[in-house]
């Protein structure tokens, strides 16, 4: 078990905030620190101080958008897998999400079992449904 993985869930909207904690807390028990953000610069923030391994990442948010974030974290670690959550599916969104680093294209609403199962995959855990 290792306990220095992280997420970082960064959206201005409580619900989705929440709905992610809920669905990764099963991770905490093996080790995952999950951090949160209200905004983009608080995202940005945490993100360059805490070096999450994987960030889940709104498109549109207030103060920085999800892409600009995305790109100045890609800026200061290309190892940081990023997420990004939206819901604009739009194609040309999902080339601007490709432009700013962004590793993968989630469009809401997600399903939580897919949001789950795949952040423990790409931290590398193994986890009971």
């Amino acid at each position: 078990m290792s306990e220095d993985k992280r997420i970082l869930i960064v959206d201005d909207e409580a619900f989705i905030r929440v709905l992610l904690m809920q669905t990764l807390e099963e991770l905490e028990d093996l080790g995952v620190e999950l951090l949160s953000a209200a905004d983009g610069q608080e995202g940005l923030d945490i993100a360059l101080s805490e070096q999450p391994d994987l960030v889940f990442l709104d498109v549109m948010m207030p103060k920085l958008s999800g892409y600009e974030v995305c790109r100045k974290i890609k800026e200061t670690n290309k190892t940081i897998y990023v997420v990004l959550l939206t819901a604009k599916g739009q194609s040309i969104d999902r080339e601007e999400g490709t432009d700013a680093g962004a590793d993968e294209y989630v469009t809401k609403p997600f399903d939580p079992d897919y949001i789950l199962n795949r952040a423990a995959e790409l931290l590398g855990l193994e986890i009971l449904i």
